[in-house]
């Protein structure tokens, strides 16, 4: 069974960058698409990147296109979200996500087509 790790999170000012990443285990993500969602107090789960099976397609929401960067690394079995020029509205919970695909090209950005989760990390964009 797949078991999703985050860490990464933390304080940070804003126009600061912070990476985070995503430890799978249990089993390897070479058949997985993955994602990054957030959730703000009161909001609803966001979805921002994600990356097909194969990483060779990826899909970003408006809200983060430009400014986030979503990589994998499959020798580690490790997903990552690159954040840069990071603001107060970008302060949330994030979260990895992940489920089976058998096609590359499967990126959605919406949290009922994911089937496994992790604890999530929280991110704070203040001064």
């Amino acid at each position: 069974q797949l078991h999703l790790v985050e860490s990464g999170g933390g304080l940070v000012q804003p126009g600061g960058s912070l990476r985070l990443s995503c430890a799978a285990s249990g089993v390897t993500l070479d058949y997985y698409a993955t994602a990054w969602f957030r959730q703000a107090p009161g909001k609803e789960r966001e979805g921002l990147s994600s990356i097909g099976s194969d990483g060779g397609f990826t899909n970003y929401a408006d809200s983060v296109k430009g400014r986030f960067t979503i990589s994998r690394d499959v020798a580690k079995n490790m997903v990552y979200l690159q954040m840069n020029n990071l603001q107060p509205e970008d302060s949330a919970v994030y979260y990895c996500a992940a489920s089976i695909s058998l096609n590359d090209r499967w990126t959605p950005l919406v949290a009922d087509e994911y089937e496994d989760w992790g604890q999530g990390t929280q991110v704070t964009v203040a001064s």
